[in-house]
This record gives structure tokens, C-alpha cells and sequence, in this order.
């Protein structure tokens, strides 16, 4: 990025950073739109969110206004100049290595973090989510790490992929197993191509291989061709998680393993009370971090 650029920054709340709409829906007048980035700084804080938006020259108050109105919750609103610099490099230098069990995500940075018998995935900081820091992800890797004591699983699915991150983890823990993985986002489905290579995975439909398809939910005829499975993880939000529990239980083998991420403390009644209207129940106690459990079912 060169010294014109500069960056508008607002604090909003979990809602209206959801709801955050497509760049081309928001400005389809704009030859060169903004970049728009929504992030939860503090897992411990759920409802506290940031956005950033970034410009190649200096907007005006028109722009300003626009965007933060996309934002009800806006506060603490700041536009301010962005110095020449490596971005990505120093955003990477910040992301500390994550370890859960055998797991450690790290990006190229923190290579050298690596110890004899770990799982190590590389996931540099990037356009999707999932980098291992986030309390959801870091649930849904233990989660896997303990399962992987107690059994094997051979067909796969990880469905909001992110970065492919718990895709990743589970086709390195699963050697011959067949993994596909699905994100609504296309962005977050080249960004698991381009982790697949840098952690040396195949993308393909083969055992050890990992089949990515842009899909929402179990909309795609591959996850349907895939079915059943006998490990299943989505960590997307709880909405979205109990709208789909009718397809996603059906996809899955009897005594099939689900993992449930995304969702906060508050919401965890609600969505075990979906899947359990199709069969399935706890395998294990609930688990998570902060607001952030990771719900773990069986399909009896």
C-alpha cells in the first residue's frame, strides 16, 4: 500500500457486523469501492465488534457518512492516513501461534515453533476467518484432537470452511480419509486452495484429498453425493446452524459425530434442541472458552 491510502475505522456491535452488506450492493456507482474488513477483537467481548475500511486516496464526508450508516451501532469513528508499509508482515507478526492437543496453527512467522509430534498447519492472516485464534476455532480443534483418541473417521465434512483450517486439521489427523469442505464465501474457498498447497494437501476427491465447493449450508450436489458422513464440523453461526439441522443430521451415518461452533453460551439451548428433534444428542459435556462453547453430538 503506498502513503495515499487511508483507513476509516468505527467500533459497532455484533449485529450490524453481520449484516454487513456485499461491497458491490453497497457502492455499484464506484469505480475503485472501499475494502471493507469487520473483526472481533476480544472473544471474551461478543458483542463488541470493529470495522475498517480502507481507500486508496483520502474520502470525503459524503463517504464517511455512507459508510458509517451502514453501521446503526457506529462509535468512535476515526479516519486516519495509512503510512507505507508491509501490512500483511506486521499483521502475521502479531498472530502468536495456537496449540490444541496435537494442533498447532502458526503462520510462516512462527514456523519455527513447531515441535517433534505436533500437527502443524500453516494459516497465514488473510480475507477469511479462521487463523486459529478465535475461541470457536480453537474449540472445534480440541474437539477434533479428542476425538481423534477415541476413534477413526473416513468420510468428512467441514462445512463454512473459513480458511480450511479445521478441513486441514482433519485430513492431516485422518490420512485415508475423504474430506470435503464448503464455504458460502468463494474468497474463503481460494483462500483454502492457496492453504492447501502451502500445507502440501491435495484438493481433490480422493482419500487424504480435500474437495472444496462454494456452497451454502448442504445446498451442493457433491455434499448430497458425499453423504453420510461419520464426522461432520460447522463452525458458522447459530442461526444458520439451526436452519440447516434437518439436512445436516440426515447427512450423517448413525453414530456419526457433529461439532458445533459459532454459536454463544446464550444460544447452545437452542441449537442442541434442533439437532436433537433428529436424533442426535451430546457425546460429551459442553466445552468452550469465554461466550464461545463447541457443541459436540453423536446420531444415535
Amino acid at each position: 500500500m503506498s502513503a495515499d491510502c487511508w483507513t476509516l475505522t468505527l467500533a459497532c456491535n455484533r449485529a450490524d457486523a453481520e449484516a454487513m452488506p456485499e461491497i458491490g450492493d453497497v457502492f455499484p456507482d464506484l469505480a475503485d469501492p472501499p475494502s471493507l474488513n469487520v473483526e472481533e477483537p476480544d472473544p471474551d467481548q461478543p458483542d463488541a465488534w470493529v470495522m475498517t475500511a480502507y481507500f486508496n486516496e483520502k474520502p470525503d464526508a459524503g463517504m464517511v457518512a455512507r459508510i458509517t450508516a451502514l453501521f446503526p451501532s457506529a462509535h468512535h469513528v476515526v479516519l486516519a492516513p495509512l503510512a507505507d508499509a508491509d501490512w500483511t508482515t506486521m499483521s502475521q507478526r502479531n498472530l502468536e501461534p495456537v496449540r490444541a492437543g496435537r494442533f498447532l496453527v502458526h503462520t510462516a512467522a512462527h514456523a519455527r515453533a513447531r515441535r517433534p509430534g505436533d500437527i502443524a498447519l500453516a494459516i497465514e492472516a488473510g480475507l477469511a476467518f479462521g487463523t486459529g485464534q478465535h475461541a470457536t476455532t480453537l474449540g472445534c480443534l480440541s474437539a477434533l484432537d479428542r476425538l481423534a483418541k477415541m476413534r477413526r473417521f473416513t468420510h468428512i465434512a467441514d462445512l463454512g470452511t473459513g480458511t480450511g483450517v479445521l478441513a486441514l486439521a482433519a485430513a492431516r489427523r485422518w490420512k485415508e480419509a475423504r474430506v470435503i469442505a464448503s464455504d458460502i464465501d468463494p474468497v474463503s474457498i481460494a483462500v483454502t486452495r492457496a492453504n492447501l498447497r502451502d500445507n502440501k494437501v491435495a484438493a481433490g476427491r480422493a482419500a487424504g484429498q480435500i474437495e472444496l465447493v462454494v456452497a451454502a449450508g448442504m445446498e451442493h450436489r457433491r455434499l448430497s453425493q458425499c453423504a453420510p458422513y461419520d464426522l461432520i464440523v460447522a463452525n458458522i453461526l447459530a442461526p444458520p446452524l439451526v436452519a440447516i439441522s434437518r439436512p445436516v443430521s440426515a447427512a450423517l451415518a448413525p453414530g456419526g459425530v457433529l461439532v458445533l461452533a459459532g454459536l454463544l453460551r446464550s444460544q447452545a439451548t437452542r441449537v442442541r434442541a434442533a439437532y436433537r428433534k433428529h436424533g442426535l444428542v451430546p457425546l460429551e459435556p459442553q466445552r468452550g472458552k469465554g461466550e464461545w462453547p463447541c457443541v459436540v453430538l453423536v446420531r444415535k
